[in-house]
C-alpha cells in the first residue's frame, strides 16, 4: 500500500483539469505498482511456498487499494509519522483535482454544457469538499483501464485464484485479466471488463 501511494503522491493537482488527466497519472502509478510486485512475487514465492498468494491475488489487493485512495476510502493511516503526513497531503490533493474535475463537467462553457445541470445535482458535494459521489463514479468507470495498467507486467500464464472468476464460467485468459466480454460487473447492469475480481468492492479490513 505504500508503494502505491508513494506513486500517487506524484500528481499534482494544479495540474489535473479533467478525468481524461486523472487516467492517466493513476494508470502510471498502477503500472509502476504493478511491476513492482510482479518483480519482488518470485522472492515472496520461493520465501512463503504454501501462503496460496498468487501474483494475480497480490495484484487485485493493491489495485484495491489504489481503489480506496481515489475514493476516500483508506483506512490505513500510515506507519509512522512522515507516511501520515504524506497520506494527509494525498488525501487533500485528491480533494482538490475532483473540486476540479466538478467544476469542468458542470461548467456551462464545457462539453458537458447541456447536461451541467443534472450533473450539478449528481454530485454537488456536502461533505466538506471530498465530492465522494463523482470519485466513485469515476473509479467505476475506469476499474478495468486501471487494471489493464497494472497487470502490465504479469506473466503471460498468469492466472486469478479463482477458477471462474470471469462470466460464463471462464478463467482468465493472459496477465491476470478476462476478455473484454466476460469480466466482473463494473456499476452499471452488463457493463463487463477485463477485471475478475471484486476486491475494491469489498471493505479493506476484510481483504
Amino acid at each position: 500500500l505504500h508503494v502505491c501511494d508513494r506513486n500517487l503522491e506524484q500528481i499534482e493537482s494544479h495540474t489535473i483539469t479533467a478525468t481524461d488527466n486523472l487516467l492517466v497519472d493513476v494508470c502510471m502509478a498502477a503500472q509502476f505498482e504493478g511491476k513492482s510486485i510482479s518483480g519482488y512475487y518470485p522472492r515472496y514465492q520461493t520465501k512463503y511456498k504454501d501462503s496460496g498468494s498468487s501474483m494475480c491475488t497480490m495484484l487485485a489487493r493493491s489495485f484495491a487499494d489504489i481503489g480506496d485512495i481515489i475514493r476516500g476510502k483508506d483506512l490505513y493511516e500510515g506507519y509512522d509519522q512522515k507516511d501520515k503526513e504524506q497520506k494527509v497531503k494525498l488525501e487533500k490533493n485528491l480533494k482538490e483535482i475532483f473540486k476540479n474535475i466538478y467544476n469542468e463537467l458542470t461548467s456551462t462553457n464545457g462539453k458537458n454544457g447541456k447536461n451541467a445541470e443534472e450533473l450539478k445535482a449528481r454530485y454537488q458535494d456536502e461533505n466538506g469538499g471530498n465530492y465522494y459521489k463523482l470519485r466513485e463514479d469515476w473509479w467505476d468507470a475506469n476499474r478495468g483501464t486501471v487494471w489493464y495498467a497494472i497487470t502490465c507486467g504479469a506473466p503471460d500464464n498468469a492466472e486469478y485464484f479463482r477458477k471462474t472468476p470471469c462470466g460464463g464460467g471462464n478463467l482468465t485468459y493472459n496477465k491476470c485479466r478476462c476478455t473484454k466480454t466476460s469480466g466482473a460487473k463494473g456499476a452499471k447492469d452488463g457493463d463487463v471488463n477485463i477485471v475478475p475480481t471484486y476486491f475494491d468492492y469489498v471493505p479493506q479490513f476484510l481483504r
